[in-house]
């Protein structure tokens, strides 16, 4: 991050040198669009852009009485902050970007009331890596689905033999018990529908399905849980993907944006699969959008500084300028993430990330997340994994505290 934070700092320290011209200021909580706007700044005299970063975005907009005239970032679209936002229909008619050029489910999740309020800027998804001489196992060149994924994993499984604990193991292929992420994956892709309500809404009866698959799973192809967990207590200690090259282990998870800022002779080492079921890549939930503020008095720098940044030409300069600054070394593609526009993710990143060649991933495939509250990552990262954490690990689900009395009990203690 040092790099990455000094290229920043430097741009920051350029933009509030801006003097002349119309200034627009931009709410994101993605540094990246600091160098951004530097480049904007840079190419032309008429308009400026000022970046502001905020790490709780969505709470800043909605908990303070100032207003930006433009704001990127994830959780724009609850129902506290999506009020904020003047349509863009308009810069979908011109020729400057079609709605066409969007992922199309990407582009309906910015929809509201038939307006385009938000315009997507980025996303990512999850994947599974391995050795890259493994990947000639695999049955497809784009996904894997679980089946496949617990199958290969317990074939590379290796018991350390007699003498040992019984069923203790040498070798594991994949416990998804190893990664909380992995665990709210499962139950997405069964349909659990997380969703914004007070503050959180969601299907129960799909919810027990996935813990039920889960801890099957667990069984089925580790043993039972106590072998899964001394087998992380032994080898855990190099990350996932350094233990997929040594075959100490056959998959580890991640999701893009951690694959592709990997140091480049550690990702050469490895191969990658999306994680897809029935066609499914669930996209992560802290998907990218852009709005333009009612109350932001800068329009038409903000106008131009919307047409500049959605045009395919300068998101390639933008990842040109990315890797000639080392940025790639910290920062995946568009904002943390693959590009909105299509034919930049599917045309452009490949010059910069060749190892996409032959792995994109299938617009078709790609599902976007419900609206969830904007305090969604709080939330996710308080209750929701720690309550998957502990319910795959328990064979009766009331000897632990129930997912409702959880959230309920953390929305009192985060009462606004």
């Amino acid at each position: 991050m040092g790099k990455l934070c000094t290229i920043l700092a430097a741009a920051l320290v350029l933009l509030s040198c801006s003097a002349r011209g119309e200034t627009a200021v931009l709410w994101t909580d993605r540094p990246e669009f600091a160098v951004y706007a530097e480049y904007f700044n840079s190419s032309q005299d008429l308009h400026k852009v000022e970046v502001r970063y905020f790490k709780s975005l969505a709470a800043e907009l909605t908990e303070t009485n100032e207003y930006p005239d433009i704001v990127s970032g994830s959780w724009l679209k609850s129902v506290s902050t999506r009020a904020f936002f003047n349509p863009l229909d308009k810069f979908l008619t011109q020729r400057v970007v079609s709605q066409d050029d969007f992922y199309p489910r990407l582009l309906a999740l910015g929809r509201i009331d038939n307006k385009q309020y938000l315009l997507p800027v980025a996303f990512n998804i999850p994947a599974l890596v391995l050795a890259r001489e493994k990947g000639s196992i695999l049955s497809n060149p784009f996904t894997i689905g679980f089946e496949e994924i617990k199958k290969l994993g317990k074939d590379h499984n290796v018991e350390t033999g007699a003498g040992d604990t019984p069923g203790a193991y040498s070798r594991m292929g994949f416990s998804p018990a190893w990664d909380d992420e992995f665990l709210f994956i499962v139950a997405s892709l069964f349909n659990t529908n997380f969703r914004e309500a007070s503050p959180v809404a969601w299907d129960t009866e799909a919810l027990e399905q996935a813990v039920g698959y889960i801890q099957s799973w667990i069984t089925e192809a580790n043993t039972g849980i106590r072998q899964v967990e001394d087998f992380s207590f032994k080898y855990f200690f190099d990350p996932p993907a350094q233990l997929a090259t040594t075959g100490r282990i056959l998959f580890a998870y991640m999701d893009s944006s951690q694959l592709f800022t990997l140091a480049e002779e550690r990702r050469s080492a490895l191969d990658f699969r999306w994680i897809a079921e029935k066609d499914t890549i669930p996209l992560n939930e802290d998907t990218v959008f852009y709005g333009i503020c009612k109350k932001g008095r800068a329009k038409k720098a903000a106008t131009a500084f919307t047409q500049w940044f959605f045009r395919q030409e300068n998101q390639r300069l933008l990842l040109e300028s990315g890797k000639n600054k080392g940025m790639n070394e910290t920062s995946f593609g568009i904002a943390g993430g693959f590009s909105a526009i299509q034919g930049v993710t599917e045309q452009v990143f490949p010059r910069f990330y060749p190892s996409l060649l032959g792995h994109m991933p299938q617009e078709e495939f790609l599902s976007p997340p419900n609206v969830l509250p904007r305090n969604w990552t709080a939330l996710k990262d308080q209750v929701i994994l720690p309550y998957l954490h502990e319910r795959i690990r328990s064979n009766e689900k009331n000897a632990i505290i129930p997912l409702e009395r959880r959230i309920s009990d953390w929305s009192r203690l985060n009462r606004e």
